[in-house]
């Protein structure tokens, strides 16, 4: 029986790898150039956790979600950040019927499986708070009655960093539920005449699937699997202590972050082909993971930098191989 389940659990793990690279591989024929950004991106989605993309305009964002979506036949819906936009346009209102003389509960966008919440630092913190509850529970009340979102439930938001004014910068409390928080980046010259020749956002309507959501869940449920060694878990909790000691930052991060942490980290070593998690996907993810999440006393600290840094000597201090 429990050779089984043994057998049982490494096809399972091994379907999530292969689904894991496959959805890479067909992301990077459409965002070309970015291999680094996509990984992450498809680490998160298996870690169970949710993106905030800072960049330019016009770099792949709606095209990577839609292209997404589209390969795991999930539903894909859009919300434009604006200034006028209410909770209730993002979550969904009670209407009244007349017919029964009762309120009938209408659902907003939010009910998908791909959510892309485009320039999100443009809506008011009132509508910024909306998600807060579907991102961390997966579920949405409205009134007094609570509704469960679809599962897999996905947020990419993005912030747009060239135009901040009339703009709302997201509190803390909101950008500690984004497990990253990433950057695009221009294309390099190859790949950039490659988009011009071939205009891969233009196949996007074209994408075949290659999986359905239930095949995500069950690729989450055997990632979760992926063993973490206990120096490991040590090593996370001195990173996230790092934050909390260092003079130049005034607020460091939360238990939470050392959760995010480890979870895209299983999702990266499962992109890797490993049942366990290393130091080096700490080294990788701790910048993205963590440099939203605190708040930076000295202006001349970069956050992600140090963090990168403080990981590497906290490893070396450790003497993990």
């Amino acid at each position: 029986m429990e050779d089984s389940r043994s057998a049982l659990k490494e096809e399972a793990f091994k379907q999530a790898v292969t689904l894991g690279k496959t959805l890479l591989r067909e992301l990077g024929s459409i965002l070309l150039g970015k291999e680094q950004f996509l990984t992450l991106l498809v680490a998160a989605l298996l870690g169970g956790g949710h993106v905030l993309i800072q960049d330019l305009p016009g770099l792949g964002k709606t095209t990577v979600a839609k292209a997404l979506a589209g390969l795991i036949q999930g539903r894909f819906r859009r919300i434009q950040g604006t200034p006028d936009l209410l909770p209730y346009d993002i979550t969904g209102v009670d209407v009244f019927n007349p017919e029964t003389r009762s309120f009938d509960f209408k659902p907003g966008p939010i009910f998908t499986n791909i959510l892309l919440a485009d320039e999100l630092n443009r809506t008011t913190p009132k509508v910024q708070s909306a998600l807060l509850e579907a991102m961390a529970e997966g579920q949405v009340t409205v009134g007094l009655a609570t509704y469960p979102l679809p599962d897999p439930f996905f947020v990419i938001a993005t912030q747009n960093t060239v135009d901040v004014e009339g703009t709302y910068a997201l509190p803390l409390a909101q950008a500690d539920r984004f497990m990253l928080c990433l950057s695009i980046g221009y294309p390099d010259p190859e790949s950039e005449m490659s988009v011009y020749q071939k205009d891969p956002g233009a196949t996007v309507p074209l994408v075949q699937p290659v999986c359905g959501v239930d095949e995500i869940v069950e690729a989450r449920r055997a990632i979760a699997q992926v063993y973490v060694d206990p120096k490991i878990h040590a090593l996370v909790q001195r990173i996230v202590q790092a934050t909390r000691t260092h003079p130049g930052i005034e607020l460091g991060a939360s238990p939470r972050a050392g959760l995010m942490l480890l979870r895209s980290a299983r999702g990266l070593a499962a992109l890797s082909g490993r049942k366990f998690v290393t130091d080096e996907d700490l080294v990788t993810l701790a910048p993205p993971v963590l440099a939203h999440r605190i708040q930076v006393r000295d202006p001349q600290l970069n956050s992600k930098e140090f963090i990168r840094e403080a990981v590497l000597h906290l490893i070396k201090e450790a003497g993990i191989p």
